[in-house]
Formats: structure tokens, sequence, C-alpha cells
């Protein structure tokens, strides 16, 4: 019989998300089961974390927090120091080490991250962006997007619009489909602001193969070796009419492909395929 998790609680002053974030991360490193994450309620005073701490320290008692109010953050670095827990300060030692290097206290705002504020309005108009526009939706708007991303299908195009938006970037994508042609406004934009995803044609099969395993249905040739290869040297093809510039998504994370076409939109100077 398996152990039971042991429970990791993120404590904030605020919404909690980066802790969990940074919690969730940490247990990934581990087999699936080992961690549970618990976030707990919003913290507001030194006396309700005392409250909080008690009520869920038994066994095996791991806090990870992020506190930026100055009598909360003291209150449970006291905690941590009396060796009643084990904890974790997420947001402690980053703060200090920017505080010592511009030479002044922190503001110690809690929920700073999501002031609402016209960066964090772009983000929620570039997500709403990114869904209208997925799939090839509303292609007479593709002028509007700041990135707009071509590939066959599961070349991870949706999971890259999602990410981007999150950064701020207004994306469209557009699937490559045999014997389909893109539509017209694609070759109207600058080719700069278009990115190719192209992948390994065994890996396409693979993950095509599982896509159909999950859905339980079978698509004729959408997962035959032949087929897949011949899609993606007409979306190469394509590409190369469009002059855009190629990413290859094969065995790597969506960040690190999204951090490459950041760096394209950022200036680096580009390869073309």
């Amino acid at each position: 019989m398996a152990p039971d998790p042991v429970t990791v609680h993120v404590l904030s002053d605020a919404l909690g998300e980066t802790g969990e974030m940074v919690a969730r991360a940490a247990a990934a490193q581990f087999y699936p089961g080992d961690f549970r994450i618990e976030r707990l309620d919003k913290i507001t005073s030194p006396e309700q974390l005392r409250r909080v701490v008690d009520a869920h320290c038994g066994g095996d008692c791991i806090f990870f927090y992020t506190l930026v109010d100055a009598p909360l953050l003291a209150e449970m670095q006291r905690i941590a120091a009396s060796g009643e827990v084990k904890a974790v300060d997420v947001l402690g030692p980053a703060v200090a080490l920017l505080s010592d290097a511009i030479g002044h206290r922190p503001a110690g705002e809690a929920g700073a991250m999501h002031r609402t504020d016209a960066e964090y309005f772009e983000r929620v108009e570039a997500t709403e962006f990114a869904v209208m526009h997925d799939d090839g939706r509303h292609p007479e708007d593709l002028n509007e997007a700041d990135v707009v991303l071509i590939g066959v299908s599961r070349t991870s195009k949706t999971p890259l619009s999602m990410y981007l938006a999150f950064k701020g970037y207004r994306v469209a994508n557009v699937p490559l489909a045999p014997g389909v042609e893109p539509p017209s406004q694609l070759f109207e934009l600058d080719p700069a602001r278009v990115f190719g995803l192209v992948t390994d044609a065994k890996v396409l099969v693979d993950i095509r193969c599982e896509r159909m395993r999950e859905l339980g249905m079978l698509v004729p040739r959408y997962a035959e070796r032949e087929e897949v290869e011949t899609e993606l040297e007409e979306a190469r093809a394509l590409m190369r009419r469009l002059g855009c510039i190629v990413i290859r998504t094969d065995n790597r994370a969506v960040e690190e492909s999204a951090q490459e076409i950041v760096r394209f939109l950022e200036g680096s100077p580009a390869t073309k395929d």
C-alpha cells in the first residue's frame, strides 16, 4: 500500500499563486503522489498566522511562504527559526538580493504582481485574442496579431499561443492541412511576425497516435508515416514561400520554443529555414 502523500502548505498575504507554483515545480522532481500541495487562506495578521500554522502542524509539517508584509514575515521567520516547522521563504532571499542591488527597501506590498495596471490588462486582452484566433479562426484579423504561428496538426500551435499570450503578445495560429490553401491574409503579413512550427516526423507520428488513443477514435492516414512526412514537406515549402522564421518544437518544452520566438521578436538576428 502506497504511503500517504506529504502535504506542502502554501502561505501568503496575497493570492499564494507564486508559492504554489514553486511548490508544484519542486514536487514535480519527485514521484507523482509523493506530495500534495495545499494553498491556505490569505494571511492578514500575525495572530491568524500562528493559528493557521498550529492548525496544520502535524506529522511532516512543511510550509512554502510568500509573505511581504513586514510583521507577518517577521512572525513566520520566528516560527521557522524555532524549529517548530519546516519552512521555505520563497520570495525573501530574492527580494533581499534586489534590495541590496539598488540600495533601498522594497515596498512590502502584498499582491503587487497582480496590480490591475496597463500590463495586466494587456495580458488579459492578449489571452482573449489568442482564444478568438486559435486554430485558424477569424483570418481577417491576422494583421492585428503580434505573432502568427503556422504548422501542421500537433506541432504545439495552441500551447505556444497561450504561453505567448500570457507574456502579452497577441497571437493567432493557422493550421496547415494537406491540400488546403492557407488564408490569403497570411501572404500579406510581415514575415518577421510569422513563425513556422516543424517537428520530426517520427515524433509527430507518436504524438498523433497518442492523441487518437486519448480520443478513442481512428482518423485515416492521420498518423501514417508517409502522410506525416508529406504534410511536413508541404508545410516547409509554404514556409519558404512566406520567408518566415522556422522553429523546431520536437522534444522541447513549450517554454523553450516560446523563448526562441521572443528572442526573434526582440530583435535577435533571424535565421530562415
